[in-house]
C-alpha cells in the first residue's frame, strides 16, 4: 500500500457513482433527487468533494454575455431549484450553474408522483409545476454561496395562479428580486407543465414582454452599476415559421441571449414505454437531434447577433460538440447527468476544450 497516495482518485469516482445509482433508482425519482442533492450539500461541507474533484484547470475560458465561464459546460436549470446546492455541484465541474426555475412567491407544484425515469430511454417525464421556495429565498441561498468561481444564472418564471395578461408583472418581480446577485436571468417561456405558459412564445407577447423586460433592465443596470444579460428559453416544439417569428422578435427586441431548448410534448420517441403517456415534458436523450435542429435554425436567423446556449440531450461529448457546432456558444445539460454522473461533465469540457483548440 503506498502511504504517500491521496486517499481519492478521481478514476474511482465513476464506479462510485455507479454504486450509488443503483441504490438511488431504488428509490422514487423525486426522493431521490432530494436525497441526492442533500449528500451533495453534506459532501461539500466536509470537504469530501474536494478530495474526490480537485480543481481542473481551465484550459479554454469563454468570454460572453459580457461574463466570463471557467468552460462551457453548464448545469440546466430544474436540478437546483432551491439554489442551495451551487457550490456542491460547482465542484462537480460545472463551469456555470442555472438555479430554479423559481417564482415571485413560493409554490407547492403540481401534485406527486411528478417525475419518472424512462431508463432504457435515458430519459425524464417531468410535471414539476415550478416548485420552488420564491425568489427572496432563492437570492439568499446564492448571497450564502462561497467557493463557485463560476457564472450563476437565474431562470425565472410566473406562479401558477397568475393570468397571461399579468404574466409580466412576475417576471418583472423576479428580474429585480435577482438582479444584485445574478450573473445572468432567463425567462422561461416554454415549461409544458404551467397552463397557458408556452402562449408566451407567441411573437407578439414575447415582443411585449421582452420590451418591458428590456426597459427594467436598464434602469436596474444604472441602479447597480452592472449589466446583467437577459436571455429567454424556448420549447423544442417549434415549427420553422414560428422560430423565424421569434427570431425577428428577439434580434429587433435587443434580447441578450437565448436558450435552445426545453422538454418537449412529443413522446413518439419513447412511444410504447409503460411511463409515455405521462403528462409533462420529456427530456434526456430522445431529445437530442430536436434540440440541435431548433440551435441550428435559430443560429441561421441570428447570424451571430444573439449567442446561444444549448440543451436538450446531451448526453456524450459528441453531443456537446454538434451543439456547438450547429451554433451554440455554450451547452448545458441535466437528464444524462443523473443517469451518468459526474464523468459526463468532464468528458463535455474536455471535448469542448479540445474543440476550442
Amino acid at each position: 500500500m503506498d502511504l504517500n497516495a491521496p486517499p481519492f482518485t478521481l478514476r474511482a469516482v465513476p464506479d462510485a457513482y455507479d454504486l450509488a445509482r443503483s441504490l438511488l433508482f431504488r428509490l422514487d425519482a423525486e426522493s431521490a433527487h432530494h436525497l441526492s442533492l442533500r449528500g451533495l450539500r453534506l459532501a461539500e461541507k466536509s470537504g469530501l468533494l474536494s478530495l474526490l474533484f480537485p480543481a481542473a484547470e481551465c484550459l479554454a475560458p469563454v468570454e460572453l454575455l459580457g461574463l466570463h465561464f471557467p468552460n462551457r459546460v453548464g448545469l440546466a436549470a430544474g436540478l437546483d431549484k432551491e439554489g442551495n446546492t451551487i457550490d456542491a455541484l460547482g465542484r462537480l465541474g460545472f463551469g456555470f450553474v442555472e438555479i430554479g426555475t423559481i417564482t415571485p412567491r413560493p409554490q407547492a407544484g403540481n401534485p406527486k408522483p411528478r417525475l419518472f425515469r424512462l431508463v432504457e430511454h435515458e430519459a425524464i417525464i417531468n410535471r414539476m409545476g415550478f416548485n420552488n421556495p420564491g425568489i427572496a429565498d432563492g437570492v439568499e441561498n446564492v448571497r450564502r454561496s462561497k467557493h463557485f468561481s463560476g457564472v450563476i444564472g437565474f431562470n425565472i418564471g410566473k406562479n401558477k395562479d397568475t393570468p397571461n395578461e399579468n404574466a409580466a408583472d412576475d417576471y418583472l418581480a423576479c428580474l429585480q428580486a435577482a438582479y444584485p446577485v445574478a450573473d445572468y436571468i432567463a425567462v422561461n417561456l416554454s415549461s409544458p407543465n404551467t397552463p397557458g405558459l408556452r402562449d408566451l412564445q407567441g411573437a407578439e407577447a414575447s415582443a411585449r414582454l421582452l420590451e418591458r423586460l428590456k426597459k427594467e433592465q436598464a434602469l436596474l443596470a444604472k441602479e447597480h452599476g452592472k449589466q446583467v444579460p437577459l436571455l429567454f428559453k424556448v420549447a423544442p416544439d417549434l415549427d420553422p415559421p414560428h422560430v423565424t417569428d421569434l427570431a425577428k422578435v428577439f434580434l429587433d427586441g435587443g434580447l441578450d441571449g437565448l436558450i435552445a431548448t426545453n422538454t418537449t410534448l412529443d413522446r413518439a420517441p419513447v412511444a410504447g414505454h409503460p411511463r409515455a403517456a405521462e403528462a409533462g415534458g420529456l427530456s434526456g436523450k430522445p431529445l437530442t437531434q430536436r434540440s440541435t435542429d431548433i440551435i441550428r435554425t435559430f443560429a441561421g436567423e441570428f447570424g451571430g447577433r444573439i449567442p446561444i446556449i444549448g440543451v436538450g440531450g446531451i448526453s456524450c461529448a459528441q453531443d456537446a460538440v454538434d451543439k456547438i457546432r450547429a451554433g451554440a456558444s455554450l451547452v448545458q445539460i441535466y437528464s444524462a447527468f443523473i443517469f451518468q454522473g459526474p464523468r459526463l461533465v468532464r468528458e463535455c469540457v474536455d471535448a469542448l476544450d479540445r474543440l476550442a483548440d
